[in-house]
Formats: C-alpha cells, structure tokens, sequence
C-alpha cells in the first residue's frame, strides 16, 4: 500500500474548518519572493520517478518561471484546475516549466501504473513527479490538494494558492514573473476554458453536501443501525429516510480504516445529498476484475440527470479505482437521495465528492 496515511493530511474540500465556499475562492497570497528558495527544487531534483519527462533538478529548471501544483488523481478540487493548468502549460510553453507533483492521498494511488494510466486518460501532457513518499510535499511544507507555487527564476517561491478558483490572479502572476524573467508576454489576455465531464466548475450556488469519507477512519454522519463496525464482516441495515449529508450501508460490508469493502452480493450504499454533481471513489481491488452497479435517485433511475460514468437506466461498470461521476443534474436542484447498488461482491469504496 505504500506510504501509510497522515490522516491530518486532506483534500481542500470536505476538511472540517474549511467551507465549501473556501473550497471554491481558495486561500492566494503574493509573498514577493519572502517565502521558499532553491530548497523547494532542490526536493523536485532529488526524486527518481517521472512521467512524461526524464527527471528534472534544479540545474534544468534555473533561470525559469516554474509552475508546481500538488495534486492526486482522484481529487475532484484538483480535476476542476486541470483545464487551466493544462491551458497554461499550452499557452506559455518553453517560458513556463510545469510540474506536476503527484502526492497520493489513498493506497492505490502510490501505484505507479495507475498514476500511468490516469496521467494518459487526463490528457496531461507536462512533466510529472511521482511523491509517493511525501519528501516534495514536506519541504513546500505544504497541506492540501490542490496547490499552486509560482517560483521566479531565482528559485523563489513567490506566491501560492490552495484550492480551485482565482484563476485569473494566477495566470497575472505567472505573467508577473515571466516579465521579471525577460521572457517576452506578447499575449496578455486570460485563457478561457470550459471543463468537461468530472472537470466541469461545480455549481457552487447549490452545492450543500461537502466531501464525506466511506472508510471507517474518517466516517461521518453514517447512518445505519449500530453504526460503525470498523475492521470486521457486517451486516448493515439502511435507514427508510436519511437527513442532508446522512449516509447508510444495507448488505454485508467491511469497514476499513481507508476504505469499505463489499463482502457479499446485493450490497447498496444510500447518500441524502444537494447538489448538481456526485462522485464517488471506488474500484476493484484487483485490476483484472470489473463490478457492475446500478444508480438510482429517489428509487428511480436516474434518466438525463445520469453522469459520464453511468447510463440514463443507472448502469455502471467500475473496472478501475478513481473517482467515477454518478449523476449530474440539470437544474433545478433540490435535496435528493441516491442510491448505488452492487449486484456482486468486490468493491472498495473511499469517498464521496460534489459538484
């Protein structure tokens, strides 16, 4: 599994002292060169394994403008940055180096062919370090997916910001600093992108329901009989009804620290939520086996308000752990309860995520 879990660790959306709505402005601050130095590349040049590049150090990044973003692959805050940073990478070229530095947050994120293969699926195209071992994330000194570190060509980290949102403060930066380097910005005018699928903006007006963990280690306002059962074979029973943000296991589940795995056939998990978007992390365990599912929302199928990842009947197909989107609504959003059903044992769930 890697390197074990800092549970203090977090994604920005979904901690307990952060709102939603900080989630989505981010916290951006310009430092002016205060914070930071030629350590911060220093750990980027000490790591071994990279995709889409051989490995850079400091020397091979001197004298540029350097883009760091901390990200996982599973992170639905993080997915909603890619278009921008994608855009950036395109738009600025050779006079920005970025680098994607990918710090897993769950077990089977430290799996390089996984990171592989979601690097090929997401379009990726700039240099990404594998920080399976945390020693980036320590010396930024850093705490939440997603972040951002501009560092001018002195190597110093002159501004950061955690969280989606504020992209034209940081593409102005970027500007900033590219300027001070004597690289020529002919076009100053603010990408414009529209993300799609799972990396579309949230809606932020109706988002209520926040990030809620399916492991037993972080569970909250789980709702079924008796609640937590943490690391042994139970048999749960779901609730008729279900507050805002409660959820409910029915069927016989294992409730492990990371995540919740389905023991036998016809297992369900219930979520009330309000919200246009839900997510949820899951897969199979080994990669060689798929598990079907089907998605309702209040008992029915879902129809057009399905997700890339289902069917207007519901169907799914879970043949990889990442984060699959269930349902996207179209308006008007109301609080609903859905329900994923498991006809066969085998699945790992982690978290719950919207939008």
């Amino acid at each position: 599994m890697g390197h074990p879990i800092d549970w203090n660790r977090r994604r920005f959306l979904g901690a307990a002292a952060m709102s939603i709505a900080a989630a989505h402005f981010g916290l951006y601050r310009f430092v002016n060169g205060q914070k930071g130095g030629p350590k911060d590349l220093e750990a980027i040049g000490r790591a071994t394994d990279w995709l889409n590049s051989p490995p850079l150090d400091a020397a091979s990044l001197a004298g540029k403008v350097v883009l760091v973003q901390f990200w996982t692959y599973t992170c639905i805050n993080w997915l909603r940055t890619l278009p921008y940073v994608r855009a950036w990478a395109e738009k600025y070229g050779p006079r920005l180096a970025v680098v994607g530095v990918h710090t897993p947050e769950f077990g089977f994120e430290h799996d390089t062919d996984n990171v592989r293969r979601a690097v090929r699926q997401m379009q990726i195209p700039y240099p990404v370090v594998l920080d399976s071992g945390y020693a980036i994330w320590r010396a930024f000194s850093n705490n939440y997916w997603p972040a951002l570190y501009f560092i001018d060509a002195r190597g110093r980290v002159r501004s950061h910001h955690f969280g989606e949102g504020q992209y034209e403060e940081s593409e102005r930066t970027i500007q900033r600093l590219l300027a001070e380097a004597g690289a020529a910005v002919t076009d100053t005018r603010i990408v414009s992108v529209e993300g799609r699928g799972a990396e579309a903006a949230a809606d932020w007006r109706n988002l209520r329901s926040p990030e809620t963990y399916v492991g037993g280690g972080r569970a909250e306002n789980f709702a079924s009989a008796g609640g937590v059962r943490s690391g042994r074979r139970h048999r749960y029973t779901a609730p008729e009804r279900l507050g805002l943000n409660q959820w409910a296991l029915a069927g016989e589940w294992t409730m492990g620290r990371e995540a919740t795995v389905l023991n036998g056939p016809g297992g369900t998990i219930r979520f009330r939520f309000h919200a246009r978007d839900v997510h949820l992390v899951m897969g199979p365990p080994r990669a060689e086996t798929a598990v079907r599912f089907r998605v309702s929302l209040d008992g029915q199928p879902p129809g057009r308000s399905h997700g890339v990842d289902t069917d207007e009947a519901g169907n799914g197909l879970a043949s990889e752990q990442r984060l699959y989107q269930l349902i996207r609504q179209p308006p008007d959003i109301v609080d609903r309860t859905i329900e994923i059903e498991f006809p066969a044992a085998g699945i790992e769930a982690f978290a719950f995520t919207f939008g």
